[in-house]
């Protein structure tokens, strides 16, 4: 019987290490992280770079996952404990609001959505799993960011970029943003991403409390909002209700 390549176990130890990380690494860090010679190293960064699993910024020539590994990671979707525990109240949360909803994780940086639930009209509707949304400019990134689930850094890592006028790119609003969104237990996102589009996103907890993803709903801004420009009442405690049932079959105890 044949023994394991030793290219895709240096492959492989490459990636779980930029994974593992919160920021980019460069060449020499990679090599001594791993025990490789550089030249070892550079022709598997190399390698993977060709195949979409690792990009190198342009600026610092440092090296962090791929897109790719994004695309294969979504087959993973099915078995992930969030998302299984997460569907039914999910889909009774778009019943029941008449709104989009997802479910999302931070990942490098951005909200990875791994569940989505289309508004229950006969809109013309894209499935957005897999997708990666601004922790920024998102309700849900907004909630991952206040409750320290993705750093803070992460976001001014990946930039805060305009979306339209009403988006929050000066950390100074943000910040202030992230303590009332703290205070209040729920995040808005009126017009930042999309204009004429809203959303209310809360946390979801798993065991000890600890805030492990976000549940959101979208629509137009007249659904969401009263004449006031605010997330109507009636939707919170909807969200709430849903996020509470998810988090207690996560094993948090309290939420």
């Amino acid at each position: 019987m044949a023994g394991p390549v030793q290219s895709i176990e240096r492959a492989a130890a490459i990636l779980r290490l930029l994974a593992g990380g919160p920021r980019r690494l460069g060449l020499g860090e990679v090599a001594a992280s791993l025990g490789l010679a550089k030249g070892t190293a550079h022709g598997i960064l190399r390698t993977l770079q060709h195949v979409d699993f690792v990009e190198q910024d342009s600026a610092t020539g440092k090296y962090q996952l791929g897109a790719a590994l994004l695309h294969l990671g979504t087959s993973y979707l099915d078995v992930n404990e969030l998302r299984s525990r997460s569907i039914n109240w999910a889909d009774a949360l778009a019943a029941r609001s008449g709104e989009a909803v997802r479910l999302g994780t931070p990942l490098e940086g951005k909200v990875l959505v791994v569940h989505h639930v289309f508004r229950p009209d006969d809109s013309l509707q894209t499935l957005d799993v897999g997708s990666l949304l601004p922790l920024h400019a998102s309700s849900m990134g907004k909630v991952l960011l206040a409750f320290g689930t993705a750093p803070f850094e992460e976001a001014l890592e990946s930039g805060l970029e305009t979306y339209t006028r009403h988006t929050l790119v000066s950390p100074d609003r943000l910040n202030r943003a992230l303590a009332e969104v703290r205070e209040q237990g729920w995040a808005a996102e009126i017009q930042e991403m999309s204009m004429g589009e809203a959303g209310v996103s809360v946390p979801i907890r798993g065991h000890g409390g600890l805030v492990v993803g976000a549940i959101g709903l979208s629509g137009p801004v007249e659904r969401v909002c009263d004449n006031q420009g605010r997330p109507r009442p009636n939707l919170i405690t909807l969200i709430r209700e849903a996020a509470r049932a998810i988090s207690k079959d996560l094993g948090a105890a309290r939420w």
